[in-house]
């Protein structure tokens, strides 16, 4: 093992995330009472511009009026891009207003890891001006060509910044890759085009202690398509996915869950290889197969996922 390494930075429950237009007070009062992990109130591409100033008044709203902690939720803002004439605002008037009740802001089409500089530096400002004890946390969205070109340098960036999101349909559109539907597979190509890319993310999340969530699956009358879509993030090592109807959570929390199975084995994978410590190997045996230190750590894995989801009373 490397003598570098970075641990974990903030461990979150994150099988799921719901997309909610901060636009719509019904959909974010049917979103505090879903079974996601996450729900993100948008203000960038789910509200048009005539709506902004209003949709940043509903989320800050919600973000005082529903207790998401009580509902166990983790509660985020995607703010407009840095770009925009609104990202100041959307900063400066949810954090003044709502910054100790907002656990993360997801910034989108993140390219440089400057770009979260910011954000930062406004946050910090701002809870020390309002004496705020809490300290709201920063995702990324990476979903342009520029973005997965510097994602390790992003992700290494550390300060508040907990997670990276793949967001495929602007990733889509900033390669000029053809698509079929957004986080679906194109027929032309042999295989998953998504796959290189979102390997990348990940790999770049893992190494610095960042949790990785797949993006969206656009076509919501198709509960297959998502579910082998997100079984293939998961195998590569994302731990959560978003969903942009409802019907897509209980996909999610379906896939990102490990198995009964899987958690039993995990739990005799240790015992196996706590007797074996005491006998003085360093390796065991479970079901016909060698299992050693790695197995070890992957067995911890499932383990910790599972006890979160039984803490959170989801199990």
């Amino acid at each position: 093992m490397s003598y570098t390494l970075y641990t974990p930075r903030v461990s979150r429950l994150h099988r799921s995330e719901l997309a909610v237009p901060g636009s719509n007070m019904g959909f974010i009062d049917r979103a505090a009472d879903s079974a996601a992990d996450v729900v993100f109130l948008d203000l960038e591409d789910a509200v048009a511009p005539p709506e902004k100033d209003q949709a940043r008044k509903n989320v800050i709203a919600a973000l005082n009026d529903i207790d998401w902690a009580a509902k166990g939720k983790t509660v985020s803002v995607r703010i407009n891009g840095l770009d925009t004439e609104y990202c100041y605002r959307d900063v400066v008037d949810v954090l003044e207003q709502a910054g100790d009740r907002v656990h993360t802001l997801l910034v989108p089409k993140v390219g440089v890891a400057a770009d979260l500089y910011l954000v930062e530096a406004l946050a910090s400002q701002i809870e020390k001006a309002r004496g705020f004890s809490t300290q709201v946390g920063i995702e990324a969205l990476i979903e342009t060509a520029l973005g997965m070109a510097n994602v390790e340098s992003i992700a290494s960036r550390g300060g508040r910044l907990e997670a990276l999101h793949f967001g495929v349909a602007d990733y889509a559109a900033s390669n000029r890759a053809r698509t079929v539907s957004i986080g679906g597979l194109n027929p032309d190509y042999p295989g998953d085009q998504w796959h290189g890319a979102l390997t990348r993310m990940i790999v770049a999340c893992r190494a610095f202690g960042l949790r990785a969530i797949d993006g969206p699956f656009g076509d919501y009358s198709d509960p297959d398509g998502y579910r082998a879509g997100a079984r293939r993030a998961a195998a590569l090592g994302a731990e959560g996915k978003w969903a942009i109807h409802p019907s897509q959570i209980e996909l999610a929390n379906e896939v990102f869950s490990p198995p009964a199975e899987e958690v039993d084995k995990a739990r005799r994978i240790i015992a196996a290889l706590r007797e074996a410590e005491a006998e003085g190997k360093g390796a065991a045996s479970v079901d016909g197969k060698m299992i050693d230190a790695a197995s070890e750590r992957m067995a911890e894995t499932i383990i910790a996922t599972d006890d979160a989801i039984r803490a959170a009373g989801r199990g």
